[in-house]
C-alpha cells in the first residue's frame, strides 16, 4: 500500500509512519520537517499547512490511504480533503474524546451528544471545549465528503515513548525514584489509556482492512489506584510508598488536575470524572489490541531517562512542590 501520513515527525503520526514502514508499505510523510525527522524508510514531502495551498504539491498523487492527525484546525482538514479526497480509498481522521458534551456521566458511547462544531479562530485562547468543538467541525468535514471511506478515531489518553505532554510520563519518572510519592486520594476514579504504538498499529490495520465508522480509541478503564499501582509495580524500587493526599488538601494548595504545571496528572475533578470511562469494547472488537500498563510504563521511563528526569516538565510536581504537599499531611 501507498500511505500518506499528514505529519510523521512527532508522537502518534510518527508512530503510524514507523508501523507502516515496518509492514513494508510505501510511506509518504507530509510535514514541515521542523519538529523532527520522519522514520527511516519513509519519504518526507515538505509542506506547511499554515500556508494557503500548502498541500498543492500532493495534488494528483494517488494513495491507498491517508492518515490525518490535524490537532486543532478544521481549515487544515478541509484543505487536505480538497486536495486529496478524490485520490485515496481510505481516510483516517484522528479526533479526540474531548468532542463529547458530557464528561461527568458514565456510560457514554460514540452516539452520545457532542459539542457544537466550531470554526478556527487563531486569536481565541485555547481551552478544552474549544479544542473539542474544532475537532467536531473537522469530523463533520471528513464525513460530509468521505463517509463511506472514513475511519474517525476519537482518541483517549495516548501514552508511551515520545509523549510531549508529560502527563503519563510523570508517574514512571517519579515512581522510579522511590520514597514517598504523592498521589490523589481518588482511588475509584476511572483511568484508561492507549499506548501510542498500539493506536498506531490499529490505524494501519484500519487502512489495510478498510475499516470505517466512528470509534473511541482507548483501552479498558480501571480504578486509578490500580492504574498507578501497575506503574509502581513496573518501575518503583522496593519500599516506595504511594501516599494518598486528600482532595481538600490538593484544592487548598492549588494542585491542578489532569495536566500542566503544579499538577497531579491523570487525576480528574468531578465535572470530568467520566472522561476516562469510555466503553473500549467496540474498538477492541474492531481490532484494537492494548498492552499492559506496566509495559508502557517501562518504555515511557526509558524515554524519560533519555530526556532527563530533572528537566523542566510540562506536567506534574517539582520535588519542592511534592515536599510541600506531603508536609501538609
Amino acid at each position: 500500500m501507498r500511505i500518506l501520513v499528514l505529519g510523521g515527525t512527532v508522537f502518534l503520526s510518527k508512530a503510524v509512519a514507523a508501523e507502516a514502514v515496518r509492514r513494508d508499505h510505501e510511506v509518504v510523510c507530509a510535514a514541515r520537517g521542523a519538529s523532527g525527522a520522519v522514520p527511516d524508510g519513509a519519504e518526507l514531502v515538505v509542506v506547511d499547512r499554515d500556508q494557503p495551498g500548502g498541500l498543492e504539491v500532493l495534488r494528483g498523487e494517488q494513495f491507498d490511504a491517508v492518515v490525518d492527525v490535524a490537532k486543532m484546525s478544521v481549515n487544515w482538514v478541509r484543505e487536505a480533503l480538497h486536495v486529496l479526497a478524490g485520490s485515496t480509498d481510505h481516510w483516517t481522521f484522528v479526533s479526540s474524546c474531548s468532542v463529547y458534551r458530557d464528561h461527568s456521566s458514565a456510560g457514554q458511547t460514540v452516539q452520545s451528544p457532542t459539542l457544537p462544531p466550531l470554526e478556527d479562530d487563531p486569536r481565541a485562547p485555547f481551552d478544552a471545549n474549544r479544542y473539542g468543538s474544532v475537532k467536531v467541525a473537522s469530523e463533520h468535514a471528513v464525513l460530509d465528503q468521505l463517509e463511506d471511506r472514513a475511519f474517525i478515531l476519537r482518541a483517549g489518553l495516548i501514552t508511551g515513548p515520545g509523549d510531549p505532554s508529560d502527563r503519563f510520563g510523570y508517574w514512571p519518572a517519579r515512581m522510579s525514584q522511590g520514597g514517598q510519592v504523592a498521589v490523589p486520594d481518588s482511588p475509584d476514579q476511572a483511568a484508561s489509556h492507549v499506548d501510542v504504538r498500539d493506536l498506531a498499529a490499529w490505524i494501519v490495520d484500519a487502512a489495510e482492512n478498510r475499516l470505517v465508522g466512528t470509534f473511541d480509541g482507548t483501552g479498558p478503564s480501571e480504578p486509578l489506584s490500580f492504574f498507578l499501582g501497575e506503574i509502581a509495580g513496573a518501575v518503583a524500587p522496593p519500599g516506595t510508598q504511594l501516599v494518598r493526599v486528600p482532595l481538600e488538601v490538593l484544592d487548598r494548595l492549588k494542585i491542578a488536575p489532569w495536566a500542566g504545571p503544579r499538577s497531579l496528572p491523570l487525576w480528574l475533578t468531578e465535572s470530568h470524572m467520566a472522561m476516562m470511562f469510555r466503553d473500549a469494547r467496540p474498538a477492541m472488537a474492531a481490532g484494537l489490541r492494548v498492552r499492559p500498563v506496566g509495559e508502557t510504563a517501562k518504555d515511557a521511563l526509558a524515554y524519560e531517562l533519555e530526556l532527563g528526569i530533572d528537566r523542566v516538565r510540562r506536567a506534574g510536581l517539582t520535588p519542592d512542590e511534592e515536599y510541600e504537599l506531603l508536609s501538609a499531611l
